[in-house]
């Protein structure tokens, strides 16, 4: 049988054999187990394909599996404090937890920490990386969704603290879940509160663009890949159906259910804690206290599959199989390092040094700019000296070498100049 391009991986609060179990899409059936403990809502994850995370309610670390080494944990990340919701940004560079009120950002191929984010006054519901990883969002017990530029938390300098891009208020009491759309920067967000309201947001402007008020407590909320429909999980077990193109331009208003794209996914029994739409948009899963995950036809409205659970379900997502999941002799490209519970510096590090690495590979350090017109100022001070380059030809054809590396070097400067002009002054 041909690997499944799609999976859905889902996890409850009382299995007694496994902690993740991963389905096939198409056919319902079980694929693969992951054996440990449990998982709390809100922090299962994928890292680069190669390790899948999560972490047990109520506890301070985070069990890694490799997702083909299924029958062990491979490792646990200890963190500080209770872990409340983990995300991996998508080029696996970098992996997000809440930890309490916190947010701690580690950089995933040295395993430092790379910064805590404390604005949050609650504790951190839920973590989100937008498409392009250039931002990522917290939601929290105290109203606020947060949302925070990756470059400006990354950064050698934390003094000052970074400080979140937007602060969305507009909840009254605290954030469920939130979701980032496509189209990264210029994209929007979800969020979904128990004020019985889910707004959208354009991450750009941090403006709000729409407010839908419910008869219920939000609990979940995704779109789908078009973001033609936003789907919302209540606590009464419905998912409503919201269409984001209906002629009605009002920001605010009440959900209808209606012929134009405002429908009801009826079903679960209970409240529903997790969302998830299928890449070409035509599939819906859902998770439930009702201990069952549900696969629904968007088009038809109607449950497709139903797969029992011996809990209440506390995860429940469709992802892209990664390409080793079933290939038993594979094995990650790289290893996970020890993480950091130290702000700065890696265990048994006292150097506090920090070293932003863009791939997943170290590189020889070559010679910074600064480092090269340092080095030629001095040798051209030292043309007028005969002790270091003699007399006659070879004093000329030296100082003709140096003018050539001047003039790479401007060069080099004017192109940085540029380059730095526009990446200013691009619109966001």
């Amino acid at each position: 049988m041909a690997a499944p391009v799609e999976v859905m991986l889902s996890t409850d609060s009382a299995s007694p054999l496994w902690n993740c179990s991963v389905f096939d899409l198409d056919t319902g059936s079980s694929l693969l187990s992951y054996r440990g403990g449990s998982s709390a809502a809100r922090t299962l994850c994928l890292l680069r394909g190669d390790f899948l995370l999560s972490a047990p309610p109520g506890k301070n670390f985070i069990n890694v599996w490799e997702v083909q080494r299924k029958d062990q944990l491979q490792q646990k990340i200890v963190c500080p404090g209770v872990v409340t919701c983990l995300t991996a940004s998508p080029d696996g560079l970098f992996l997000a937890a809440g930890v309490l009120e916190a947010v701690y950002l580690w950089e995933v191929c040295s395993g430092k920490l790379m910064s805590i984010l404390s604005r949050h006054y609650q504790d951190v519901t839920c973590l989100q990386f937008t498409d392009d990883g250039s931002h990522f969002v917290s939601g929290a017990k105290d109203n606020l969704a947060l949302v925070w530029s990756l470059s400006s938390v990354v950064q050698l300098d934390l003094n000052p603290a970074p400080a979140p891009r937007h602060v969305l208020s507009r909840h009254s009491l605290p954030i469920t879940d939130l979701h980032c759309g496509m189209m990264g920067a210029q994209g929007r967000i979800a969020t979904a509160s128990l004020d019985q309201t889910v707004k959208v947001w354009e991450l750009s402007s941090g403006e709000l663009l729409l407010s839908v008020l419910f008869d219920v407590e939000i609990m979940a909320v995704t779109f789908d890949p078009c973001e033609y429909f936003l789907f919302c999980g209540g606590s009464d077990g419905n998912i409503f159906q919201v269409s984001l193109c209906s002629q009605n331009l009002s920001r605010d208003r009440s959900f209808q259910s209606d012929g134009e794209g405002n429908q009801v996914f009826k079903g679960h029994r209970n409240l529903v804690t997790c969302l998830s739409v299928s890449m070409d948009g035509s599939l819906l899963l859902s998770g439930s206290h009702d201990e069952t995950v549900r696969l629904w036809d968007v088009q038809s409205k109607q449950s497709v599959r139903c797969v029992s659970h011996k809990g209440p379900v506390t995860n429940a997502v469709i992802v892209a199989a990664p390409a080793n999941m079933f290939i038993p002799d594979s094995r990650p490209s790289v290893a996970l390092p020890r993480f950091s519970r130290h702000l700065l510096a890696s265990e048994g590090d006292d150097t506090g040094e920090v070293c932003v690495r863009l791939g997943l590979h170290t590189q020889d350090e070559e010679e910074s700019y600064l480092q090269k017109a340092e080095r030629l100022n001095s040798l051209m001070n030292a043309v007028t000296d005969k002790s270091v380059f003699g007399d006659g030809e070879n004093s000329k054809v030296r100082v003709a070498e140096l003018e050539e590396e001047v003039q790479t070097l401007k060069k080099v400067n004017k192109d940085l100049y540029e380059f730095s002009s526009q990446l200013l002054t691009k619109p966001l």
